[in-house]
């Protein structure tokens, strides 16, 4: 009679189906389908869903993964005995299709704002540090504090010296090609040596180290960045004697001043909402420029702050004065970074080092007499690297003896200049 019906086991004759609902009158069990089952099926899911969102920024996306999964074999465990023990009717497949769908949509946000704050760390970043220290921050971002914060930090200074007189016997070409084939290979030491380059001030650099990734040995990667600037230069001075050969002019070639210091300073992103850069700034900032600024004054390339040489003690550091910088009213001592490890422990190195000491003793107990002849016995050490600075406290000690200082008289050399 083609009495066919459909029922949720598929196309059935209709006497069974009489047949189904006779036995459940004759034993007395029902299947039980709540008018509040939708709700509770939707509910449950919206909840579940919530969860796995929230979550989705704490936990990663696997174990995240492994609970949708679990929460759906839950539903349909649960589905099940509800059906077996008590004839109830919940809908297991459209929550777990819920869960699901909202897990995989709170895993592709979470991957996609991965992604754009480690397109913002490359972004900020990308031009400023190695590419070794760029993949360690965009792997660990929680490693980086885009806010404001005060840490120690190690802050170079680097500046060509003799630039306006350089400059002016060079094209514009020139002068921007000159100021590329220095600051490349500057930057590249600094970057090699995990460190983070500030900003470039027409001939000069800064950068400093400990920021924005932690750096326990700071002090000691920019010192040995400095000496290796001075290398690096070797080559460069070499290629500009030879082009200045070729068209017949007399090569300039180029000397950096190198001011380093170490101490606590602000870092973050500073600006304004239009423009911003990822900045220092600090006490120890403003004394690693004023070091900068008084290498050429005592005829070294390298100059160091206390805290920066606390940490380097076997590098061959040489006391240089104990000076009042412009803009600071205390005094502070500076040293001069004349080489690493290797050059400390030479025989030559050793003895200009008693003979240095005894030198600043003497001028310091005002001895000045003793200053000149001990000050001229130093010359000529280290292949005369010293020998202005020396010529320097000769003529200090020569006006000291002409016009005696004060009975208070502490031995701070005041800098008139920055």
């Amino acid at each position: 009679l083609m009495d066919l019906r459909a029922t949720p086991l598929g196309m059935q004759p209709g006497v069974r189906v009489h047949m189904n609902a006779l036995e459940q009158i004759l034993q007395g069990e029902y299947l039980i389908r709540p008018y509040t089952a939708l709700q509770h099926e939707i509910g449950a899911a919206i909840g579940v869903s919530i969860l796995i969102i929230l979550l989705s920024f704490f936990v990663n996306p696997v174990w995240l993964g492994l609970m949708a999964v679990g929460v759906s074999t839950g539903a349909f465990w649960t589905s099940w005995l509800l059906f077996a023990e008590y004839g109830g009717l919940f809908d297991p497949v459209t929550p777990s299709v819920i869960v699901m769908i909202i897990f995989v949509l709170s895993s592709t946000l979470s991957y996609l704002k991965t992604e754009f704050e480690r397109r913002q760390v490359r972004d900020a970043f990308g031009l400023y540090i190695s590419p070794d220290f760029m993949k360690e921050l965009t792997s660990n971002p929680d490693k980086l504090q885009l806010g404001g914060e005060i840490k120690p930090l190690t802050v170079m200074f680097t500046d060509i010296r003799s630039f306006t007189t350089i400059s002016e016997g060079l094209t514009p070409q020139e002068l921007i090609q000159l100021m590329n084939d220095f600051l490349t290979p500057m930057s590249d030491l600094v970057m090699s040596h995990r460190g983070t380059i500030d900003k470039y001030m027409g001939d000069a650099m800064m950068a400093f180290w400990n920021a924005p990734l932690d750096d326990p040995d700071h002090e000691r990667h920019a010192c040995i960045t400095a000496l290796k600037m001075n290398e690096a230069l070797v080559p460069i001075n070499e290629a500009v004697k030879k082009k200045a050969e070729e068209i017949g002019k007399t090569p300039v070639l180029l000397n950096a001043g190198i001011g380093i210091n170490s101490g606590p300073c602000a870092v973050g992103n500073m600006g304004s909402k239009q423009r911003f850069a990822y900045s220092a700034l600090g006490d120890a900032v403003n004394l690693a420029s004023r070091l900068e600024s008084q290498t050429k004054n005592y005829g070294v390339n390298i100059l160091i702050g206390e805290a920066t040489k606390q940490k380097i003690q076997d590098f061959a550091v040489l006391e240089m004065d104990l000076i009042q910088v412009k803009g600071k009213t205390l005094p502070v001592r500076i040293f001069a970074l004349l080489g690493d490890e290797a050059l400390a422990a030479g025989a030559e190195f050793s003895a200009l080092k008693v003979k240095h000491e005894s030198m600043l003793t003497a001028y310091r107990e005002k001895e000045f007499d003793k200053v000149v002849e001990i000050s001229k016995a130093c010359k000529g050490f280290l292949s005369g690297q010293l020998d202005l600075f020396y010529d320097e406290y000769i003529d200090r000690a020569i006006d000291l003896i002409r016009k005696p200082p004060p009975k208070d008289w502490d031995g701070v050399f005041v800098a008139k200049s920055k």
